[in-house]
């Protein structure tokens, strides 16, 4: 067992930045021992004193990298993690998983025949507010879920997003960050999505930019989604990451950035929880508020590769998000309603 974790990182963008500072700041047991990928991995590696690696394919083959974690866009996932898999090297891989569920399937196959850890970067499911809810959901006192609507909205169009992004490689904004929604949702129903109907608009003309979709769940609940870039500043309050749950016996109101509230049994507005402010346009890149749920994902990953366990998000979890994602786009381009595979 390793005392250390050496951990790599594959990317130099905003969440590589983001990772970087996690393990060389808040993550125990770990350091960062180099990062490649991308026209700015030199600088992030000055800036964070390690090592820069002239290649991806440099960084996965160095004995003096123990463990990997992939933030490069998402096209590139399929193939960065099977060169991790094939050198050895446990990973913590970014959302979303891959681009196809077959990529998904393969990632998956190739992690375990090789007895090596694989983890999705799920971090919503590490953000406290949700936490709370989830802990709140678990215990029963809302009692089961009958329905969910939830809203991933960010104003300003495409230019709040890096130009990769807007590449149809990389399919849209659901796929890239309404995931999280759909990963959450599993996550708060403990089930799995039966069908889903949606529409969707284009306006970048080159990717999706916004989706209103209604699934239905294997255990009964129906939920609704809407995720968009296509509203203009500011928005509307509490709605980049919200959920507003009804149970049998009761209501949650569920802010990723902002108050957690409950109601029981018709009884007035209870704030469970309140997210200090995140100052986006100064120093709340690094603050706590914003890299608390990164700093115990990373640490979480890193538990289970010197631990030995399985990791709270596995790659069936990955996997599942991909296919409600794609599920969604072709039941708006098919007009259709489509059945989503329970296996």
């Amino acid at each position: 067992m390793l005392p250390l974790l050496n951990i790599g990182i594959m990317g130099s963008g905003f969440i590589a930045r983001t990772h970087a500072h996690a393990v060389s700041n808040s993550v125990t047991r770990a350091t960062l021992a180099g990062v490649a990928g991308g026209t700015r991995a030199a600088a992030l590696g000055a800036d964070f004193q390690t090592r820069h690696f002239d290649s991806i394919e440099s960084l996965a083959a160095s004995p003096l990298v123990d463990a990997v974690i992939i933030a490069t866009p998402h096209h590139f996932h399929r193939d960065h993690a099977l060169l991790c898999a094939a050198h050895g090297k446990p990973v913590l891989l970014e959302k979303p998983m891959a681009t196809s569920v077959a990529q998904c399937r393969e990632i998956i196959n190739a992690f375990a025949q090789c007895g090596l850890c694989l983890m999705i970067a799920f971090s919503q499911r590490f953000r406290e507010s949700n936490q709370h809810a989830y802990n709140i959901i678990r215990r029963g006192d809302i009692g089961n879920i009958q329905m969910i609507q939830d809203f991933a909205l960010v104003p300003n169009g495409l230019n709040a997003y890096p130009a990769w992004q807007q590449h149809p490689a990389n399919l849209g904004i659901l796929f890239g960050y309404g995931v999280h929604t759909l990963d959450k949702l599993r996550w708060f129903l403990g089930s799995e999505a039966e069908t889903v109907s949606a529409r969707i608009l284009r306006s970048s003309g080159n990717i999706e930019t916004s989706t209103m979709a209604t699934l239905s769940w294997t255990n009964g609940a129906i939920t609704s989604i809407w995720s968009s870039v296509d509203l203009g500043a500011p928005a509307f309050p509490s709605s980049a990451f919200r959920s507003l749950i009804v149970g049998r016996q009761g209501l949650l109101d569920v802010d990723g950035y902002g108050e957690v509230r409950l109601s029981l049994g018709g009884t007035p507005w209870q704030t469970i929880f309140v997210q200090p402010p995140i100052d986006w346009r100064g120093s709340g890149m690094f603050a706590e508020a914003r890299m608390g749920s990164f700093n115990a994902q990373d640490q979480s990953f890193v538990d289970a590769v010197l631990d030995d366990h399985a990791p709270p998000v596995t790659g069936e979890d990955g996997l599942r998000a991909v296919e409600i994602a794609l599920a969604a786009y072709m039941a708006a381009d098919t007009n259709q309603v489509v059945y989503i595979s329970p296996g």
